[in-house]
């Protein structure tokens, strides 16, 4: 049951070694990369490095799981976007007068845009994912409890009452296997889950209320500043962040990584862009390379 909880678990690697600061950054490199970038070369390198990333951040089991819960939406944006899109020129299929939404022409274009935009949304998945295994919520959440420790605490409460949940369900459905009739069918059977775990979730609230009360975090005051020196991980992480968000931007307004799926598809394949997508693996896996001082 615990292997398929997505959560954070503190393990030896570069990547948990970093601040979380500095990894959230490094995270949201990756994200501004998935967004700027269109050339299905690069994002698809971009794929592979962000599971090689995880894999050397030794969640590369998870982030595989993730892909293959994720594929469900592949299928659905290509499929809407070959429905909508009317700007392609090379038509493959007619479907004639479709009423308001015109003539049901099917081009190869949108096809192709609607596969760029799948696997844009997939390295969305994978990050996010990556980011909830590999970057810690209570140290990220302390950076805010500075300027509003109720809320961070409210924050890192929730957090942490997600894997609790999922436990829960998991208990509750086992327990519903081993009644003599078998578990309820159907939506009736999960909602009879779902009314369970709400419940148990309002009556731990109020327990976890209760105790925060009686130790007196309701005066709390704004937590001192405790400094961490700045590690050769924190540094190589950063470093990284910068080049990926630099090579994004070299690859969105210059004609390296030009992309044009309408009219027709039109993709830059040259040396230049071989080169921006080798820069970009080389720049998200480098920080890995040094596993020195990643104990647990």
């Amino acid at each position: 049951m615990r292997s398929m909880l997505l959560y954070y678990r503190r393990l030896a690697s570069p990547l948990h070694a970093t601040r979380a600061g500095v990894a959230a950054l490094w995270v949201a490199s990756l994200s501004t990369a998935t967004l700027l970038l269109y050339h299905p070369l690069v994002l698809l390198v971009l794929l592979i490095a962000v599971l090689a990333a995880g894999a050397g951040a030794g969640v590369g089991r998870s982030l595989l799981r993730s892909m293959r819960t994720g594929s469900i939406v592949w299928l659905p944006i290509v499929l809407v976007n070959v429905l909508v899109s009317r700007d392609g020129l090379t038509v493959f299929a007619r479907l004639g007068d479709l009423g308001p939404f015109g003539q049901g022409n099917l081009t190869l274009e949108a096809v192709v845009f609607g596969s760029v935009v799948a696997l844009k949304v997939m390295l969305l998945i994978l990050v996010t994912t990556l980011a909830s295994l590999a970057v810690d919520p209570d140290e990220t959440l302390r950076i805010l409890r500075r300027l509003s420790f109720r809320s961070a605490l409210t924050a890192s409460l929730a957090t942490r009452m997600i894997p609790v949940l999922a436990a829960d369900s998991q208990r509750l459905a086992e327990a519903q296997r081993t009644r003599p009739a078998g578990p309820p069918r159907g939506a009736r059977g999960r909602v009879a889950l779902l009314r369970a775990v709400i419940g148990g979730s309002l009556d731990r609230a109020m327990d976890v209320a209760a105790t925060l009360e009686v130790r007196g975090f309701a005066t709390a005051r704004r937590a001192p500043r405790m400094p961490r020196p700045f590690s050769r991980h924190d540094a190589a992480f950063l470093a990284s962040a910068i080049a990926v968000v630099v090579l994004a931007l070299l690859g969105r307004l210059t004609t390296v990584a030009r992309f044009d799926a309408y009219p027709e598809v039109h993709a830059v394949t040259g040396v230049a862009t071989v080169a921006l997508a080798a820069g970009l693996l080389a720049a998200v896996l480098a920080p890995f390379a040094d596993r020195k001082g990643i104990e647990r």
